[in-house]
Parts: C-alpha cells; structure tokens; sequence
C-alpha cells in the first residue's frame, strides 16, 4: 500500500508521491500551560528534531501540514509570532512545506515565510489524494480522491482496568465517506473512493478525544454531524501499529485486561 503510518509516530507517509503528512502542532500550547504555573520549553526544536528524523527515513519531498499550527484563537501570542516562523524557517529550508488552515490557524498568513503555500481549511489535492482540516466541509475538488487526510479530531482510545484506572492513547482512524451523501451534497454523478484517514496530534502535550467515551450527539466536524463518517465502522490503529479492531467493538470492551 502506498500509504504507511510511521511506527511509533504521528505522522503517514504517501511513498507514490513522496510526502510525510501531519496535523495538529498547536505551537503555543505550552505557553498556555506555563501560564496555569507548569513548565514546559517552547517545542519548535523537539519538533525540528522530529521531522528531521522522518525526513531522513522517508526521503519525503514534500510535507503537508493538515491544521493548527498555532494554539491560541482567536489571534496569537507574541511567543508564537516569535516560534511559528523560525519552525517554518528552517523546516521549509530542509522540505517542501505545505499548509491547510486549521480554525486555531487565524491570521497564520500574516507570519507564514513567502516560501510556503497555504490553502483553506477546504484543503487541497495532489493526484488521488485530498487534504483538509475537518472543521469544515471539504472542496468539492477532493470528491475527485481515493484518500483523504483529515485532522481536528484529535483522535484517541481510552483504555479503563477494572480498578477504574484510566489511559488514553493516541490512534489513527481509517474510514470511508459515504459516497452517495457526498454526491447529493456537491451535484455529483461520480466520485473517488473516499477512503478517510483522521490524523492523531503531532503535539505530545495536546489532550485528545476518546472516541470510544464520545457520546452521540458530540460532534466535532460537519462530516459526522451528517453521518459522513461512520465512526463505529472506522478502523483503530494505535501509532505502534497494533490494529484493534473496529470502533464499535471497542466501545463494548469495559477493561483493557
């Protein structure tokens, strides 16, 4: 298959086309959390040092960046006026970079290196491949795709041992689009095969939603909110690899024992 998710690692890579895929910096976050009196350094260098790492094993030629780079929103702290772009400096240096706004990515535009092509919160597509954020619908042009990247979700399993222990840990999930609502909704005769995949956070102190634990009527994207997306069907992967089965099953299970 032409698309491999990186062990131990939140990113995919498209071997056909050369491209690493992330989502979900959230550049920022710390300073959030330094202000609530917990201490954590800036992360453009851990970050740095990352894609680095999966450049080297790829040999990517291009990186698409799926959403929320920054954190605060509305607008931006002078931290990340400051961070976000040197990071975008100096990976775009080593990288092709590409963005898609994500709804934390406000007035990114105003301190983005001229070097970097950004799209709409809509995406964009190369060949049978579409990227878009999830926040809000995506371009009729990526009903054209076989694949499609999303992020916004922040997807994670909870797992809870019979004590009432709990831990959560980041999965990436494989579905499909239902292709008739998606030709009603864009006038379409014919579309790709809409296979979805929902990045997990690329930021290690960003919280994530336990897909599992969600209640029904909590949606997070216009695509579940009209059932676009199935998430029981949605295959669960943890960033191991390990496969766990589909949603619906993990929902019954009351113990990770």
């Amino acid at each position: 298959m032409a698309i491999k998710f990186l062990t131990d690692y939140p990113a995919a890579f498209i071997s056909d086309e050369k491209i690493l895929v992330i989502a979900e910096l959230h550049l920022g976050l710390e300073y959030e959390i330094y202000k609530s009196g917990i201490s954590i350094p800036p992360q453009r260098e851990k970050f740095l040092e990352t894609l680095e790492k999966l450049l080297e094993i790829t040999k990517a030629k291009k990186l698409v960046i799926v959403g929320d780079i920054k954190h605060k929103v509305p607008g931006s702290t002078i931290r990340e006026d400051k961070e976000i772009p040197r990071f975008l400096e100096q990976i775009s240096s080593k990288v092709k970079t590409i963005i898609i706004k994500g709804n934390h990515d406000d007035r990114i535009e105003e301190i983005l290196p001229k070097n970097i092509k950004i799209y709409s919160s809509r995406g964009f597509r190369i060949k049978k491949y579409g990227f878009f954020h999830g926040h809000a619908w995506p371009s009729k042009n990526l009903m054209k795709c076989d694949f499609l990247f999303m992020g916004h979700i922040h997807p994670a399993v909870e797992f809870r041992d019979g004590f009432g222990h709990r831990n959560s840990e980041k999965v990436w999930l494989k579905s499909r689009m239902d292709t008739e609502k998606m030709k009603k909704k864009f006038k379409l005769t014919q579309t790709g095969k809409l296979n979805i995949i929902v990045i997990p956070t690329f930021n290690n102190i960003l919280g994530g939603t336990a897909v599992n634990r969600v209640a029904k009527n909590e949606q997070f994207s216009p695509l579940l909110a009209n059932e676009v997306i199935d998430l029981n069907s949605a295959k669960i992967y943890l960033l191991d690899g390990t496969y766990l089965g589909i949603l619906e099953n993990i929902k019954k299970v009351k113990s990770r024992f």
